[in-house]
């Protein structure tokens, strides 16, 4: 195959796989299932999940009695935006990866006709020299939070009608958000996030994610839950295995949102000028509470009430 055509099949391939939450979230799966080392796929699809649970949290009850439409689309957009780049981005490394394995050299000079940074295009190059799981994965979670960086987070739009919104501050300021890695036991692990406007916090959460994600007394059942249960942007994926749970709250991601084009400037995306980011590499702090059933519940409760009130206060 010549590399004209490799550039062309990976161009393809990105683009059939990045049609919405769903499609991304399985090719990050199955892409984990087939080359087990590059570990943040695997992160990325569970993370990938999460987004499209909130998605769909906007179209479920009691959100969509609690917030305006146009407040619900913005916040809509803004996490199908940054999904969308993170897979646009990402995803051909991985399929350059995968070539480079089966052609037993590397070819991760081609991801410059994809406008991947050069700090990726070194790492990558650096890992199939040293088989380096840990740094790669640090690596890919550096990079990916800055990619969204300027487009998104820093965007004039999204920060006035999202970021700077009362919503998200809400959910920041008493922790409503929360990236979970279910079972099919009903527990659910993860940690929440806030602060999410700063790169920096989002590498910490991220790191924190992995190393719970790979942890050798949970992996297996993270693991199990992934391959088990189909990605349908539903929190009842996850909810059917809990104890409390009698009905579904939100809806399939596919029946309560259209497929959004997207456009942007490839400049958008340029992030690395040559700084140092050795600070990012060091071990992340991890908080005393990770299993957050209970936890997830209560909070739950908190956000339907509230939700209730502000319905009753209309």
């Amino acid at each position: 195959m010549s590399l004209h055509d490799i550039i062309l099949q990976t161009k393809l391939k990105t683009d059939d796989g990045n049609v919405d939450n769903i499609s991304r979230t399985e090719r990050y799966a199955k892409f984990y299932k087939k080359h087990p080392e590059v570990k943040w796929a695997l992160l990325a699809s569970m993370v990938s999940r999460n987004a499209g649970w909130f998605m769909t949290d906007l179209e479920g009850i009691p959100l969509k009695q609690a917030l305006p439409y146009e407040k619900r689309q913005w916040l809509f957009l803004s996490v199908e935006t940054a999904n969308w780049l993170i897979f646009a981005d990402a995803y051909p490394q991985l399929l350059l990866y995968e070539y480079s394995k089966r052609y037993n050299k590397p070819m991760f000079y081609l991801l410059e006709a994809f406008h991947v940074s050069a700090f990726m295009m070194e790492e990558w190059e650096r890992f199939f020299r040293t088989k380096d799981e840990k740094r790669l994965l640090t690596s890919l979670i550096i990079n990916e939070q800055h990619v969204i960086q300027k487009p998104v987070i820093d965007h004039p739009l999204f920060k006035k009608f999202v970021f700077h919104s009362l919503p998200f501050i809400f959910q920041d300021l008493f922790h409503f958000r929360v990236i979970l890695f279910p079972t099919i036991t009903g527990k659910l692990y993860g940690f929440s996030t806030h602060q999410f406007s700063h790169v920096k916090k989002r590498i910490e959460l991220g790191k924190r994610l992995a190393w719970l994600l790979f942890h050798p007394l949970y992996h297996g059942q993270f693991l199990k839950f992934s391959n088990r249960v189909i990605h349908t942007g539903s929190r009842y994926d996850y909810e059917k295995y809990m104890k409390k749970t009698t009905k579904r709250k939100s809806p399939y991601l596919r029946t309560a949102f259209p497929i959004i084009s997207h456009e942007i400037d490839e400049k958008e995306r340029e992030w690395f000028h040559g700084q140092r980011l050795g600070k990012y590499y060091k071990d992340p702090e991890i908080p005393k509470r990770i299993e957050l059933t209970d936890w997830y519940e209560k909070k739950q409760s908190q956000l339907h009430l509230l939700c209730m009130m502000k319905q009753y206060l209309k």
